[in-house]
């Protein structure tokens, strides 16, 4: 767990209602900036999978502010779902989370972490170069996409 000034951090299930609610979110913001075939998202059954590490981040009152997971895959994590609420970020949560994150991956043998994210998100774009991810081609199933920006980070 990782403690924030009111925030906590932690491994929990994503079969939760206070989970689906961010996932709705994050579904609610970026359906509508990408053509169906170019939202790369995963549903809440995906993200209960065991091979998925799954963090909420939660205020002082215990309500869910933010989310994240990892999908671990031979020695690879994807980075999948990372949302913070609008009225929560600007303190770091995200960078925060996603170390969380990466750090549960690394004690899992992961050796690298991959994403994908879309074009018009250049906050998101900003943060993950911030934290060390640099652009790469199309990782694992995905295509070739002009709306989508995939970038990779060795672990460590």
């Amino acid at each position: 767990m990782t403690c924030l000034p009111n925030v906590t951090i932690a491994l929990e299930t994503a079969a939760q209602p206070c989970v689906a609610g961010l996932i709705d979110e994050l579904d609610a913001y970026q359906k509508p900036l990408y053509p169906p075939e170019s939202h790369h998202g995963i549903d809440i059954e995906s993200l209960c999978r065991p091979e998925v590490l799954f963090a909420v981040a939660r205020g002082a009152q215990g309500e869910a502010v933010g989310c994240g997971a990892i999908v671990l895959c031979g020695g690879a994590g994807e980075l999948k779902r990372m949302y913070v609420r609008p009225g929560w970020r600007g303190q770091g949560i995200a960078a925060r989370l996603l170390a969380f994150l990466e750090a549960q991956a690394l004690a899992r043998g992961c050796g690298e972490f991959v994403l994908e994210t879309g074009v018009r998100q250049p906050e998101a774009i900003a943060l993950y170069a911030r934290l060390g991810y640099r652009e790469c081609g199309p990782f694992g199933d995905y295509l070739p996409d002009p709306l989508s920006v995939f970038m990779r980070k060795a672990a460590g």
